[in-house]
């Protein structure tokens, strides 16, 4: 099956769990033909979840065969937290328990989603196409601290609010300089300008099945939701709103569907991941989530916890 093939089927599937009907293979790409050209691509997804799940997760057999998974601390910005890691090739999942971050951040059903440039100036790009929308940029730095407690840049970031009320949506930018450090563990510049996902993530998933993040589906409060799509727009998304209020962003290989709830129904929903190879199906039960792997090269994992 090709990856073409793959990322068809990975948006079927997607479009069943949520709607109930199938979405035509490029049928997204029909309209808005003159939207720009697309600079930022889904780098990364954060969630809370319920405390049985993640722990479930932390210590999933399963999960160290399916994905180059890793429980591992990480301090940068003044601030200490311990993620559970899914890496693929250019993109990735991040995932918490109930209060392992501080405050509203660690209540259940907290999320976020990072879009990020592939090249030096693309974010400046897109920050510029946010003031063109009548946008004032928020700005923010953040840095990584390898345990000398010296910060080193690691990259720039820009929101559309300095506050949300559940779900953190932002536009990124790898800095040269934490490639440059020995201790960021990242690959050789493919160009000057590469400060690429597949250079900042490591090579470990060809080792294990999951590949890629094909399609993910998040609860998000109409206000949160509000926030994030002029950065889906100024990226380059192509960007369409459902009649229940919800957002389905296309573009860059990953589809990103925001579904417009309550903030109690807030937070990560399902995952569609492509795979190195095909596998027979397999079903796993981790906490209150369910990852489906197979048959064929997707795998697909719907989370049901409630706080």
């Amino acid at each position: 099956m090709t990856t073409s093939s793959r990322f068809r089927r990975a948006l079927a599937v997607l479009a069943l769990t949520v709607t109930g009907a199938a979405v035509v293979p490029g049928a997204a790409q029909a309209d808005e033909a003159g939207r720009a050209a697309q600079l930022l691509f889904y780098n990364h997804a954060y969630d809370v979840l319920d405390r049985p799940t993640a722990d479930a997760i932390e210590h999933s057999t399963y999960l160290r065969e399916f994905a180059n998974f890793e429980v591992r601390t990480t301090s940068g910005g003044g601030a200490t937290w311990t993620g559970r890691y899914l890496r693929g090739r250019e993109t990735y999942l991040e995932l918490f328990g109930v209060g392992d971050l501080p405050g509203p951040d660690g209540q259940f059903g907290a999320a976020g989603t990072a879009l990020s440039s592939e090249r030096v100036g693309g974010l400046a790009t897109v920050r510029k196409r946010l003031q063109d929308q009548g946008i004032t940029p928020v700005d923010y730095r953040q840095t990584r601290d390898f345990g000398d407690g010296v910060p080193v840049p690691w990259f720039d970031t820009v929101r559309t609010a300095p506050q949300y009320e559940a779900f953190d949506g932002w536009a990124m930018e790898y800095l040269p300089e934490y490639f440059a450090d020995p201790r960021s563990g990242t690959e050789p510049a493919s160009s000057p300008d590469d400060v690429s996902r597949e250079r900042f993530l490591p090579d470990g998933y060809r080792d294990h099945l999951m590949r890629d993040i094909a399609a993910i589906r998040i609860g998000v409060t109409p206000k949160d939701l509000a926030i994030m799509v002029p950065v889906l727009k100024a990226g380059g998304f192509q960007v369409r709103t459902q009649s229940g209020g919800s957002v389905i962003a296309t573009g860059g290989g990953t589809t990103i569907r925001y579904d417009a709830v309550p903030r109690a129904r807030a937070g990560l929903k399902e995952v569609v991941f492509t795979l190195n190879r095909t596998t027979p199906r397999h079903v796993e039960q981790i906490g209150r989530s369910t990852l489906v792997a197979g048959p064929g090269a997707t795998a697909v994992w719907t989370f049901t916890g409630t706080a």
